[in-house]
């Protein structure tokens, strides 16, 4: 699967460019500008341009990721260290322009780069929306759907592509996608590991206490997992958006099959150490049975974003056979 991602990223990067240049070059591998006017539904209404998008600021990292996947080079984006720290599936230029946070862009940053678009989420207040709207079109979407978190994320792939007039790219996106979840399950059938049951969580410690979110089947690895063809251990509790549910150690004892494999993420080595000996240092959690099964317990590797795009889905899944074979 790494390299069906790796020869996918160079194909539509240059399928993209229209050239054999790195993407990067100063200039966006965006649509060429002469093409006729795009429209597309975002959850806000009708965002009309004379022209794909070129210039685009993202203030989500999971729309820059798509952005970066479809070829467009943002000309601004939101906590760019950030997104580098958490999403490596597709690397941002570290000189890309900083617009501030993603809860608080700044608007006088974006304003200065003169964008075609500012790609946002619903999770940024409407009055903030408002304001950019002043200088710059608005193209507003969800950061996920809970009940249908990958269908969520093709509609998303699918409109980015139609704005900035990447329409082949974003297809081709969409098949690799197909056909890597296909080649995971035939790597877990292969294994003896179809219907597996699993469950998801990152965690973290606070004074002492575990805090631990779950993945459900409405979560973007959640789902993943499940079009995977395996059976998630956690299926009810997420919220609405993003799929996720919080428990406590206590609440890890409704997982009841053995055999269950209990993957989690972190967002360093330092805060996995703190996270792990948090449970291993506790009755409740060596009382589990999958704890008690052995060789059930995988971290996954960093970097993967778990609201991120088809690059991020990849990556998981190549983790996922990983950790299940």
């Amino acid at each position: 699967m790494k390299k069906l991602i790796a020869a996918t990223a160079a194909v539509l990067l240059l399928a993209a460019c229209g050239t054999t240049e790195n993407p990067g070059d100063d200039a966006s591998p965006a649509a060429a500008t002469d093409a006729g006017p795009v429209q597309v539904t975002d959850e806000r209404g009708t965002v009309k341009l004379d022209a794909p998008a070129a210039n685009v600021v993202s203030l989500e990292w999971g729309l820059t990721e798509t952005l970066l996947a479809l070829g467009v080079k943002p000309v601004g984006a939101a906590d760019v260290k950030g997104y580098n720290q958490w999403d490596t599936s597709l690397a941002l230029d570290p000189s890309t322009p900083d617009v501030g946070t993603r809860g608080e862009p700044s608007l006088d940053a974006i304003g200065a780069l003169k964008p075609d678009l500012v790609v946002t989420v619903t999770d940024l207040p409407e009055n903030v929306i408002a304001q950019i709207e002043k200088t710059s079109t608005v193209l507003t979407l969800r950061g996920s759907d809970g009940t249908d978190p990958i269908g969520y994320m093709r509609r998303t792939v699918k409109t980015l592509a139609t704005i900035t007039g990447t329409d082949e790219v974003g297809t081709k996106l969409l098949a690799d996608y197909d056909a890597t979840i296909a080649e995971g399950k035939a790597a877990l059938a292969k294994a003896g590991k179809t219907g597996a049951p699993f469950a998801m969580a990152d965690g973290w410690v606070d004074s002492g206490t575990i805090s631990i979110r779950l993945y459900t089947p409405g979560s973007f690895f959640g789902a993943i997992g499940e079009e995977l063809g395996l059976t998630n251990q956690w299926p009810t509790g997420g919220d609405k958006d993003y799929g996720l549910a919080q428990t406590d150690l206590e609440g890890l004892t409704r997982i009841t099959d053995a055999k269950t494999s209990f993957l989690y993420v972190a967002s360093s080595d330092e805060a996995s150490k703190a996270f792990v000996q948090g449970l291993t240092g506790n009755a409740v959690w060596k009382n589990l049975a999958f704890v008690k099964a052995g060789g059930n317990v995988h971290r996954i590797p960093d970097g993967i974003w778990m609201f991120g795009s088809t690059p991020s889905a990849a990556k998981y899944v190549d983790a996922v056979v990983a950790a299940l074979t």
